[in-house]
């Protein structure tokens, strides 16, 4: 199974594509405004409005085998000590060996923009690249899957 935080994902195109040709299922989590996909391996999956309900909802359920696809630190250090393979839209994988220093790196810059509201803004754009990138990453993640059985 594929789970995506999908309310900002850049990448729910790929994931379908990729997962079709896998015949994966996906779950695309969101708090809706997503039109539903004909293809009968995507289901979308609407939670109630509210903070973290959509990661909640992943967290809950992802386990070994599974892949998620995130941006989102916090439901990323959920899902990796459940086993799952998490993916940054970037194609970055989020393991037990550096999903610790994410979320650490993270909550110092919230902190940094908190106390100082000069300090604001994104970070940089998404890029070809990082889709390239997205893409040669899940197709690993799916074949690493398929050869643990």
């Amino acid at each position: 199974m594929i789970y995506v935080d999908a309310d900002a994902c850049p990448v729910k195109d790929e994931v379908e594509r990729i997962a079709t040709r896998h015949k994966t299922e996906v779950a695309m989590v969101c708090n809706g405004g997503l039109r539903p996909s004909q293809n009968p391996l995507i289901q979308l999956v609407i939670v109630p409005e509210g903070p973290d309900v959509a990661d909640m909802w992943i967290a809950d359920r992802a386990q070994t085998g599974d892949v998620v696809i995130t941006n989102d630190i916090p439901l990323a250090a959920k899902c990796v000590p459940a086993g799952a393979i998490v993916i940054k839209p970037n194609g970055e994988f989020l393991t037990a060996a550096n999903v610790g220093n994410a979320l650490a790196t993270r909550d110092l810059m919230t902190d940094l923009r908190a106390a100082d509201p000069f300090r604001q803004g994104g970070g940089k754009g998404f890029t070809k690249a990082d889709r390239s990138r997205f893409l040669n990453a899940l197709e690993d993640a799916l074949r690493r899957v398929k050869r643990k059985g």
